[in-house]
């Protein structure tokens, strides 16, 4: 285990964030990132405000930094109105974590996934946890990543859906894929895990199973998590498998746990979860505490606490009626960002609103009109020194569709995933129209913009303007 780094923990607020940052403490200095400043008793602990989905606030965090351990995931909303899917969501902020990682010139980046099963058909869930692998090793700076399944410790998502879940049903009803496997591991495992990887030089490009030692099938773990809470419940075993949004639903209202996390969840319980070897654990001789155990401790032991927001910090000016809009869309073969930012300004006055629509490019300043008024519409200035030819970004600087007094509304387009795709988002948009009127009318134009100009790139021949 290398000692005396400084290690970044994004997500640091978060379930395994928390019980990290308790055990690194106490070797390391840790940088913990949030979106609110915090104040820390640990003395070696300091807190960094930081919106991931923030290129350059995720540079100015990560400054400093010998090692990241990269915990996010997007699947709660980041926004009043969010359009977009949560797999795109992860890639930007996977993206930016690793090009700020390479420019801060991190030895390491340890990322913590999920378990691949051997299908060809995995759930969204489980294909964003392996393109956020992917994303993170895009920037030159080795990856040591560790694949989980379900991870039991206080505070955890899948482990608090599974209590509430048994705890608030009469019945236990387990349809077929129920007696699919899964091989639960501690969180307490998980923390020294990454703990005995940290600077070390035979885990860098390295990627490991991880697991506890017992294997149970789904029935079973909620079996052991009733006996752990001292409740009996009966076994109802299903004929027939319910659709797994049916289920999503109804796991989602019984434990009240919101749907953006309940649904992904679930639909990856249809495969076994099982490692496909634990050469990490057996290097280390961490073999891992086995499940009664475990649940004992995730029972008994409290999440540890988060510290409270800074005082003396100056807050975040918040916007009440933000946006955030993502989509994925094809990348003719040898083209780039900025080819296709360019082909996006071309297209739009000829393609979905013509002839109605003009643009009018001017240095950096592109401003978009319609022909029945004189006043811009939205007005974009590009930012050449926030921008490469892999990813192109503008600043919202005007028009009468957006909001004045907003600096920090953007529409950004990079290539992600080796050139695979393209990404457009607009991040932190705040419009000028009333919010049930924009909700109806010029988000949904958007998204319909979007979906045409995907068509557009399909069409487009490879290599123009690469």
């Amino acid at each position: 285990m290398g000692t005396g780094l400084t290690i970044a923990v994004a997500g640091a607020s978060g379930f395994v964030g928390r019980h990290l940052l308790a055990r690194l403490s106490r070797a390391h200095d840790v940088i913990a990132l949030s979106r609110s400043q915090r104040e820390d008793s640990r003395p070696r602990v300091r807190w960094r405000r930081c919106d991931l989905f923030s290129l350059l606030q995720a540079e100015e965090a990560l400054a400093g930094a010998d090692v990241g351990v990269y915990l996010t995931h997007s699947m709660m909303p980041s926004a009043r109105l969010t359009q977009g899917r949560f797999e795109d969501m992860d890639l930007i902020l996977a993206d930016n974590f690793a090009r700020a990682a390479q420019k801060a010139g991190l030895r390491q980046i340890i990322y913590v996934g999920g378990i691949l099963p051997e299908v060809g058909d995995l759930s969204p869930h489980l294909r964003s946890r392996r393109e956020v692998e992917r994303a993170l090793g895009a920037h030159g700076v080795p990856v040591t990543t560790l694949r989980a399944g379900v991870v039991i410790g206080a505070g955890g998502t899948s482990f608090g859906l599974l209590r509430r879940l048994v705890a608030r049903s009469p019945v236990l009803l387990c349809p077929p894929w129920s007696q699919r496997r899964t091989q639960p591991i501690s969180i307490g495992d998980i923390t020294a895990l990454i703990d005995g990887c940290l600077g070390e030089a035979w885990a860098l490009g390295e990627t490991f199973d991880v697991a506890g030692p017992d294997v149970v099938t789904y029935q079973e773990l909620l079996e052991a998590t009733a006996d752990a809470l001292g409740l009996r419940r009966p076994v109802v075993s299903l004929p027939v498998s319910p659709p797994l949004r049916v289920v999503s639903a109804g796991a989602a209202r019984i434990s009240s746990t919101p749907h953006e996390l309940a649904g992904p969840l679930v639909e990856s319980l249809q495969h076994d979860m099982l490692p496909g070897d634990l050469r990490l654990q057996e290097r280390l001789g961490l073999p891992g505490v086995g499940l009664p155990a475990a649940l004992r401790e995730a029972l008994s032991a409290p999440l540890p606490p988060l510290p409270t927001r800074s005082a003396e910090a100056p807050r975040p000016r918040r916007l009440r009626n933000t946006v955030r809009s993502v989509q994925r869309l094809p990348l003719p073969g040898g083209c780039d960002a900025d080819w296709v930012g360019q082909e996006y300004m071309r297209w739009l006055p000829l393609g979905v609103f013509w002839p109605l629509l003009r643009v009018e490019v001017d240095g950096s300043r592109c401003r978009f009109f319609t022909r029945l008024w004189p006043l811009p519409l939205l007005e974009l200035t590009h930012a050449p020194s926030r921008s490469m030819p892999d990813r192109v970004l503008f600043y919202v600087t005007g028009g009468v569709l957006a909001a004045s007094d907003n600096p920090r509304a953007r529409l950004e387009v990079r290539c992600i995933l080796d050139d695979e795709a393209i990404i457009t988002a607009i991040h932190d948009f705040v419009p000028r129209l009333p919010w049930p009127v924009y909700t109806v009318s010029q988000a949904q134009a958007h998204l319909y913009v979007m979906f045409r100009f995907g068509r557009h790139l399909r069409r487009q021949p490879a290599a123009r303007g690469g």
